[in-house]
């Protein structure tokens, strides 16, 4: 029954002081203007307004709706302009997914600025056992997903961001520390440690170890990436990490990075979301800034 033409009615006659002059702030005729509140009247049972002389006096009921007006119609101006930012990808949630370790310290470089440059939007982080991979896109449990490793699914975009090398970590007293690069056959009677995931997503196994038909003496596991260095550099083991990070950590920790192979393992950190998402502005951004000169300075300082 009560639309909101009437609240900005009552508003604005209030607002204006006459019929004629609220009609053109609303951009519609004075007839139309009375029409409309005549049927409301019609339709309530109760007038709006007296006329006394040649001003409009608001009624008992016409008070508590010019009330209703104050209160609901910035409500609704403010639920329009909210909706319309996200239909445009000015404001919305962007859930983030992880499948790799290492990423997480890459996607830090991202989040601060990103976050500035978009304070309406909400940043959430979700690991790998959080969100269930590839498929937490599909099920709209996160909205971009971060991973050396895309797969090329219908229906999803991947795009690669971020160049990097993959290299073995040795203790700087490490017999292997003096190499420049190292061939499969010298990891033999070493230690590997990794990450917590499948042996056919670790690179060193993949396109290193196993093509050459070669193991490790034994493989542990560790969750994180600090007690992982931390182990390396007190001789407990090897690793392979991205080269930029482990040249971070190496500021702090006797390590050092080793080519594997003469000609070493280049990876790339991809970025994944579906492909109707991509026209989202928040979206977009994220993607933009993740492959901005400013972070290519920074990948370049830590090659």
């Amino acid at each position: 029954m009560i639309e909101r033409i009437h609240l900005a009615i009552v508003q604005q006659v209030e607002a204006q002081g006459s019929l004629t002059a609220a009609a053109e702030v609303l951009h519609v005729t004075q007839s139309a203007l009375s029409h409309s509140m005549k049927k409301l009247e019609q339709l309530l049972g109760t007038e709006i307004w007296r006329r006394e002389g040649r001003n409009l006096q608001l009624t008992q009921a016409g008070q508590h709706l010019l009330a209703v007006a104050n209160r609901v119609l910035p409500q609704l101006e403010l639920a329009e302009e909210r909706l319309q930012q996200f239909a445009h990808g000015k404001r919305g949630s962007l859930r983030i997914g992880m499948e790799c370790h290492p990423c997480y310290q890459w996607l830090l470089k991202i989040v601060s600025p990103y976050l500035k440059a978009w304070p309406n939007v909400d940043l959430d982080v979700k690991q790998k056992f959080q969100f269930g991979g590839i498929a937490g896109l599909f099920n709209y449990e996160i909205d971009l997903l971060v991973t050396p490793d895309p797969l090329y699914r219908p229906g999803l975009q991947f795009e690669p961001v971020f160049d990097y090398e993959q290299v073995l970590v040795v203790a700087k007293d490490h017999p292997l520390a003096k190499h420049d690069f190292i061939e499969p056959q010298q990891l033999i009677a070493e230690t590997l440690i990794s990450y917590p995931v499948d042996i056919e997503r670790l690179d060193i196994f993949k396109q290193f170890l196993i093509p050459a038909g070669v193991a490790p003496r034994r493989h542990r596991t560790i969750e994180t990436t600090d007690i992982m260095l931390q182990m390396v550099a007190s001789e407990r083991g090897v690793t392979a990490l991205p080269k930029w990070l482990v040249e971070e950590y190496a500021e702090k920790l006797p390590i050092k990075a080793i080519r594997l192979g003469e000609h070493g393992i280049p990876k790339q950190i991809h970025l994944g979301t579906r492909e109707n998402d991509t026209v989202l502005d928040y979206i977009k951004a994220f993607f933009e800034l993740a492959r901005k000169p400013a972070t290519v300075a920074w990948q370049q300082q830590n090659q």
